[in-house]
């Protein structure tokens, strides 16, 4: 969406503010021994509070409240039975609406200690998010974001996974526009608008470059089992820079 009004600004405010929340709340209970369930069924429980509907849930008939995805499994993983254990890769990804206005918003956590590699990874996530949100300014191209989200992945060893995007957000979970790709393509020369409204979230990946689905219908993984950390916030885009509202 273009954000047109005082009232769009406040509306994205307040969701990304009730995903951003839920998400941290999240992080802090996600200990060893919980099971994606119980850490999901806790996010229900927050989006009641907080008067929001589940993004997933509500415009997909999502399985969970929210998408829990664990080592091996990159996105849209399913809460169920697994137990999250010391040391693992844990994903939490939190999107939602409330009075018509949607935000999205993600992380990948090293739970307790784990192993070193993993911690990089997840530090890396933070440079490249970072390095593609300087790009993010009125009248510059699309594709510099995702030039340098590859670019900072590739100088510290690690890539990128090229067929899951960021994408346009605001008044429906998924919009226009449909990608933010995490590569530098040529064709993708679109102008960032003044107002335009994104789901920006690097996949930085210890090999593969491509995830493919698990065969349950929603979850993705890689052929070859490699690490896979992302960081999502829903973005609006100033004329004074870059506005992220589900910090």
């Amino acid at each position: 969406m273009i954000i047109k009004t005082e009232e769009d600004l406040k509306g994205l405010q307040e969701i990304g503010k009730i995903v951003g929340t839920i998400r941290d709340e999240m992080i802090q209970a996600a200990k060893p021994g919980i099971t994606t369930k119980e850490l999901d069924e806790f996010a229900g429980k927050l989006f009641e509070k907080f008067g929001a509907v589940s993004g997933p849930k509500g415009q997909y008939d999502f399985p969970g409240f929210t998408c829990i995805s664990v080592n091996e499994e990159i996105a849209h993983g399913i809460p169920g039975q697994r137990v999250i254990q010391e040391g693992d890769l844990v994903n939490i990804d939190v999107s939602g609406s409330k009075n018509g206005y949607f935000a999205d918003t993600g992380l990948s956590i090293v739970v307790g200690q784990g192993d070193s590699v993993l911690f990089n990874l997840c530090e890396v996530t933070k440079k490249a998010f970072d390095a593609g949100l300087n790009k993010i300014k009125v009248a510059s191209r699309k594709n510099g974001i995702g030039k340098a989200v590859y670019q900072t992945a590739r100088q510290h060893g690690f890539t990128v996974i090229k067929n899951l995007t960021g994408h346009g957000i605001g008044l429906s979970l998924h919009e226009s526009p449909d990608h933010i790709l995490n590569y530098y393509d040529a064709w993708d020369n679109e102008l960032l608008k003044e107002g335009m409204v994104i789901a920006f979230e690097p996949f930085i990946s210890t090999g593969a470059e491509e995830v493919i689905e698990k065969g349950d219908g929603w979850t993705y993984i890689t052929k070859d089992k490699s690490f896979v950390a992302q960081i999502e916030h829903t973005i609006i885009i100033t004329k004074d820079g870059p506005l992220i509202v589900t910090l």
